[in-house]
């Protein structure tokens, strides 16, 4: 049995029966708390989809850590800028409209979002990915330019599917 802080709750309550058959757990919702509880294992993933979920994810792309493939991962912009000001940082890493998110998403073939008052981002992609995903937005944070990190991104997935080809071969 495990209790997690859920931040907003109105999005687990809408599917909390779908989140319970397809975890095979028990959550219990009071206020902002779930308890969950379940056999190990699937008390493990619950709690990890339920982060991600509090995070801000959608309950469909929270399920996608149901595959052992896919993982969830948050990185804090403190850790990887001196800038008192993170407005600033922030702004780069949205984007005009919420461009440079998007781009690097499609890119990535990632889920990204921004948590503003926790100044984390929060990631759910692919294992394969994970690596290639953290170093762009690290370096965004860092100052790097953003079409620098595209092309960054871009050269990452050239070299990985010239690499399954060479595999084929």
């Amino acid at each position: 049995m495990e209790t997690i802080y859920i931040e907003k709750p109105s999005e687990l309550k809408r599917n909390i029966a779908l989140l319970e058959k397809s975890l095979g757990i028990s959550i219990n919702l009071k206020g902002k708390l779930a308890t969950i509880s379940g056999l190990g294992l699937e008390e493990y993933e619950a709690h990890i989809i339920l982060e991600a979920i509090s995070f801000g994810f959608s309950v469909k792309k929270s399920l996608l850590l149901l595959n052992p493939e896919f993982q969830f991962k948050r990185i804090k912009i403190k850790d990887f800028t001196r800038k008192k000001n993170l407005r600033e940082v922030k702004s780069r890493i949205i984007g005009t409209k919420g461009k440079t998110l998007r781009t690097i998403e499609n890119i990535s073939n990632s889920y990204l979002i921004l948590n503003e008052k926790n100044n984390e981002i929060g990631l759910i992609t692919h294992a394969d990915s994970v690596e290639e995903t953290t170093t762009a937005i690290q370096n965004l944070i860092r100052g790097t330019k953003q079409s620098n990190v595209y092309h960054f991104l871009e050269k990452q997935n050239k070299a990985k599917k010239q690499g399954f080809d060479i595999n084929k071969k």
